[in-house]
């Protein structure tokens, strides 16, 4: 089984501390990422730059990508409140290794950007250009579920299962009843990213099973993505891939193959790494 990271961060040169939650370190580089993948059993990674911490970190990863074309791919990130970000989408998708666009909007100078009026060019952008974009768009879900519904054409994914990101267990959850009935919106994929990171309860996080089961039953193998966010994990590597692979026995033969890997590699078109 080729199993597929969907979302991690690679930076160096850390201008400020990462996030709260991720490791305290000024570089985290490719070579760092690909050595725990190899223990780990992990094929391929989608990279995120964490340009709150890393402002450079688009750049590193493409560079990695370029190095690594079939172990990395790349769900970039410029500065849309930019006028140069107009012209840059028109050539986004052929920067090495680039898949799309990942968004946070976290830092308190984007999180009005969604409502705002900043990003309103560039949602028929990427539909017209052909860039699937993934959202932290947990604490905005009304307003993304518009946004999905207006631009059919835009492959979105939404981050972490949709938890509210400040919170764990129970209260991380409080938008699961809106992302599966979102499920109904065939251009939105979900990411079951660092569940263990939203979780308080040891390995294997069993509070999080049954609510992996319900995305899963309304999503689809094809639309659920499994992912890490590696530098935010309480657990090792190898326990983040075996939570899946091991501990749902619902999720098995050609629907687990596809949640590893198979299926983010089909949305996002990654051909590299086939």
């Amino acid at each position: 089984m080729k199993i597929v990271d969907a979302q991690v961060h690679i930076w160096a040169n850390a201008t400020a501390r990462p996030a709260t939650g991720h490791r305290q370190v000024d570089n985290f580089t490719a070579e760092d990422l690909l050595k725990e993948m190899d223990e780990a059993g992990v094929s391929g990674a989608i990279l995120h730059p964490p340009r709150a911490w890393a402002p450079l970190s688009n750049e590193f990863a493409v560079e990695a990508a370029r190095r690594h074309p079939t172990r990395f791919g790349v769900l970039g990130q410029f500065s849309p409140d930019q006028p140069e970000a107009r012209e840059q989408i028109k050539d986004w998708m052929r920067l090495p290794g680039m898949l799309g666009l990942r968004f946070p909007l976290v830092r308190p100078n984007e999180q009005a950007w969604h409502k705002d009026g900043t990003l309103d060019w560039l949602w028929p952008a990427c539909e017209r250009h052909g860039v699937p974009v993934s959202l932290l768009a947990g604490r905005f879900m009304a307003e993304f579920r518009t946004l999905v519904e207006r631009f059919p054409g835009v492959k979105f994914m939404i981050d972490h299962c949709g938890v509210i990101h400040t919170a764990k267990d129970e209260a991380a959850l409080a938008n699961l009843d809106l992302l599966i009935d979102m499920a109904k919106l065939p251009n939105l994929a979900v990411k079951a990213t660092g569940v263990q990171n939203y979780s308080s309860a040891p390995y294997p996080c069993r509070n999080f099973h049954e609510p992996l089961r319900r995305i899963f039953d309304a999503y689809g193998p094809r639309r659920m993505f499994w992912g890490t966010d590696l530098t935010g994990s309480p657990i090792p590597y190898r326990q983040c891939v075996t939570l899946f692979t091991e501990e749902l026995p619902w999720l098995k033969g050609a629907d687990l193959e596809l949640v590893m890997g198979g299926a983010i590699r089909e949305w996002l078109n990654w051909t590299a790494a086939a």
